[in-house]
């Protein structure tokens, strides 16, 4: 897929903007697990790597892209990171506790993932995937969203966009799928915050002009709010999970 693609060309900025996960949502993901042995699946620059590590995990993180795998080295070097995908994990069978994903489970093909992901599962692994996403029920939040439009705030990307958009989401042959939220920041200036959504999928692969447009309606409008015109603020947001135990 293009968009899943396209990160790469903007690596280092998607390390820089780009939030980390809030710490309970972390430990809610892999309390579960049988062991410490973590695998991070479509890791990116290492954004859930690190708070995996902070958690007390050990992590294995697998990257297909080259320049985010190399970000990840980079702010990580005493993580083991390896090139590979969620369609084909480059580790032996039951060799980790837990698999998680950081805004990368729906980019998976399932059908082919999910087999692969029960096969390095050690018995009663725990599968979980993590999607920061805005909380619109600030309304400068939704007035933003409407600003930028769905390439910039896309359909997983509020909580009850998350939600609807994971209904179905399930690997078969683990257990059923429960699902928690956790309320999370980051701290932001008008700046900061549209430079955190040019690194969206949509944006990315938007033409030049279009983007440029909807950067410019992003910033006029954060200009022109209290909350966002003057200085840093925080960025109201959620961490949701979704979580299976085999």
């Amino acid at each position: 897929m293009e968009e899943a693609l396209a990160f790469g060309a903007v690596a280092s900025a998607y390390a820089r903007h780009r939030p980390d996960y809030a710490p309970a949502a972390v430990r809610w993901a892999i309390e579960a697990a049988p062991g410490p042995r973590v695998l991070d699946l479509g890791a990116g620059t290492g954004k859930l790597t690190a708070a995996l590590v902070a958690a007390g995990a050990r992590v294995t993180a697998v990257e297909p892209d080259p320049a985010m795998l190399a970000e990840l080295r980079r702010a990580l070097p005493g993580v083991t990171a390896l090139p590979g995908r969620a369609e084909a994990i480059p580790l032996p069978d039951a060799s980790v506790d837990a698999v998680v994903a950081g805004n990368a489970m729906h980019w998976f093909d399932l059908p082919v993932a999910g087999p692969e992901i029960a096969r390095v599962l050690a018995g009663g692994g725990v599968l979980a995937g993590l999607w920061n996403v805005l909380d619109d029920r600030a309304g400068w939040v939704a007035g933003l969203a409407r600003a930028g439009g769905s390439a910039a705030v896309g359909p997983r990307d509020t909580p009850a966009g998350w939600r609807a958009a994971t209904a179905g989401l399930a690997v078969p042959g683990l257990g059923p799928a429960r699902r928690a939220e956790f309320p999370h920041g980051q701290r932001r200036t008008a700046d900061s915050l549209v430079a955190t959504l040019a690194t969206r999928a949509g944006m990315l692969v938007m033409p030049e002009r279009q983007r440029a447009d909807t950067l410019r309606r992003m910033r006029a409008f954060l200009a022109s709010r209290p909350e966002t015109a003057r200085g840093a603020f925080v960025l109201p947001m959620v961490t949701c999970v979704l979580r299976q135990a085999g």
